[in-house]
This record gives C-alpha cells, sequence and structure tokens, in this order.
C-alpha cells in the first residue's frame, strides 16, 4: 500500500485549520518544531510513529483518516467513531434507523 504523503498532509492540515489551531499552536503540543509540521503538512517529511499518533490525539482524529482519507470518520468526533466501531454486525442495521431517523426529523 503506498501513502499519499501530499493527502495526508491536506487531511492534516485542513483538520487543523477546522479547529482554528495554528501551526506553531500544534508543534508546542506536539512537542515538534513549527518547520516540522509545515514539512509534514506539504508532504516532504514523514513524522515519526509517536509523533504521528500525537498528531492524531490533538486534531482529535483517526489515523485512518490522516492516512487514507476514510470518508467515514471526517467530521465525525472520534469518541462516536469509537463506540459505532466496538458495535458488532448485529446491532448495525438498528443504529442506522436511528441516525436515518434523526436525520428526517432535521429535513
Amino acid at each position: 500500500m503506498h501513502i499519499n504523503l501530499n493527502a495526508m498532509g491536506t487531511r492534516m492540515k485542513r483538520r487543523r485549520k477546522e479547529l482554528k489551531m495554528s501551526q506553531a499552536e500544534l508543534a508546542e503540543k506536539v512537542n515538534v518544531s513549527n518547520n516540522h509540521i509545515s514539512s509534514i503538512e506539504t508532504g516532504k517529511q514523514i513524522p515519526s510513529l509517536t509523533t504521528f499518533v500525537k498528531i492524531c490525539e490533538q486534531l482529535d482524529t483517526t489515523p485512518d483518516f490522516l492516512l487514507l482519507g476514510s470518508l467515514h470518520t471526517d467530521n465525525l468526533p472520534k469518541n462516536i467513531y469509537d463506540s459505532l466501531a466496538l458495535c458488532n454486525k448485529k446491532d448495525l442495521p438498528l443504529i442506522q434507523d436511528i441516525v436515518e431517523n434523526f436525520v428526517s426529523k432535521r429535513e
């Protein structure tokens, strides 16, 4: 499998901006330099595993979203995604009905 570092950096930057966080703020929280965050966002550098995990935590997102752009986690709070991942296949139709009920009431 090939990871597109430019796309990963773009997703990372977009998520950081959604949280109204600067590169400097993220760098400080992750304990790396601002230049390193910039290089990751532009696809010029690959973060270490430890740094990558810290970035995911600070951006409140999942590694699969940053790495692969999974649409299932985009703009979905991590705690909800994590809870859904723990459900068994038998529960999913009920969960889908509940979500569809909420969506139809909003329309």
